[in-house]
């Protein structure tokens, strides 16, 4: 069809994209909003900028390493979404993103390079998407990887007009002689806690369903407890430990750090202890910030369940020699990360407490949980 006749055929009220739902309009202006914020987060070895394609990046980068192995991970930030757009507060969700992406590199002692996004929308509203890239980029800058690139998708129909959801990928690289895990962890090894800056982005499932759903309470609640209201206390951003984490790992003795997401403390810390050993860990050395003993009793929560899907205060640990533990904390201090020793490795047949077929045992109480 000739331009003329498709001009015809729109004005005698024949069908567009746009008429489907779909403005590209609106998406070129959504890229020259967010480009300011892609600028920012760039790396050296970052070729281009967006618009291409593909995203490149110079990998010859990589000739100073021995025997480089390259990480890579994929995630979402799930249903904490629906308050950023309850809230219609958006710049803070990327934070969660990235924070989710390259903390589950890091453990494993891998350098964050770059970051993709995904973002899927029923309507593309420019400034969103552009505040949305605004905290990616800006995450990505704390983490020290490039946002090298994305897509942004436009999906009337299938989600609503001011629903969205966003994904990502990333990709570090580290030093196969430097790799972290299991196979490093000795008994006598000391956890070493990193303090969350709350429930990060797991859990929102069952935090919306008891506060929001349950209880019934607005997000725009004062709550005592907390010290602000409700919003703001569940939009508070992931912390991002990465430079911490590989600052730990090049100069402490670390054998193997876990990313605290789903599945709680106990679970996530599994998946880096060998079968022979077992790690102890004491609630008895942290207080979890109030908003875990808020869902815990408005809900009537276990405490079991409650672990199994928030950190409770814990957003990632370190296994590290005992006597590198004081290197450690003043080390995660100094980037401004609080951290504690909160257990201990041991031989499964030493540990007291051990819990049959575990490799974690928590034991104790948090100081003020009744």
């Amino acid at each position: 069809m000739s331009d003329q006749a498709e001009t015809a055929s729109a004005a005698a009220g024949g069908s567009t994209y746009e008429a489907a739902g779909v403005s590209i309009e609106a998406g070129d202006r959504a890229v020259e909003l967010m480009k300011v914020w892609v600028d920012k987060a760039r790396r050296p070895e970052m070729i281009g900028g967006i618009g291409g394609f593909a995203g490149l990046f110079d990998a010859s980068a990589l000739k100073s390493y021995k025997r480089p192995l390259l990480a890579s991970s994929a995630d979402g930030v799930g249903t904490k979404v629906a308050v950023a757009q309850a809230m219609d507060r958006h710049h803070t969700i990327g934070f969660d993103l990235v924070g989710m992406l390259v903390d589950d590199l890091v453990v494993c002692g891998a350098e964050p390079l770059f970051l993709t996004d995904y973002i899927a929308t029923g309507r593309v509203v420019p400034e969103r998407i552009a505040a949305i890239v605004q905290g990616i980029a800006e995450a990505c800058v704390q983490a020290g990887c490039a946002l090298i690139g994305g897509e942004t998708a436009e999906h009337p129909g299938l989600l609503g007009p001011d629903e969205y959801d966003v994904a990502g990928s990333t990709t570090g690289v580290v030093e196969a002689a430097d790799l972290l895990g299991p196979g490093r962890v000795r008994p006598g090894d000391v956890v070493i806690a990193m303090q969350s800056s709350g429930l990060h982005s797991n859990g929102y499932s069952l935090v919306r369903h008891v506060l929001l759903n349950t209880a019934g309470w607005a997000l725009d609640r004062d709550v005592p407890e907390l010290g602000r209201t409700l919003g703001d206390e569940l939009l508070e951003p992931t912390r991002i430990y990465a430079k911490a984490c590989l600052d730990l790992a090049r100069n402490t003795r670390t054998h193997a750090m876990s990313h605290i997401t789903g599945g709680g403390l106990a679970a996530n810390l599994e998946r880096v202890m060998p079968e022979e050993l077992v790690a102890t860990v004491d609630r008895g050395t942290w207080t979890p910030q109030p908003v875990f003993d808020l869902v815990r009793r408005v809900g009537s929560v276990p405490q079991d369940d409650l672990e199994k899907t928030l950190n409770c205060g814990v957003g990632m640990v370190s296994l590290t020699a005992a006597d590198d533990a004081d290197r450690a904390i003043s080390l995660l201090e100094g980037h401004g990360v609080r951290a504690w020793v909160c257990g201990e490795v041991s031989a499964v047949s030493d540990a007291l407490e051990a819990q049959a077929g575990g490799t974690v045992s928590l034991v104790g109480r948090h100081p003020g949980w009744a």
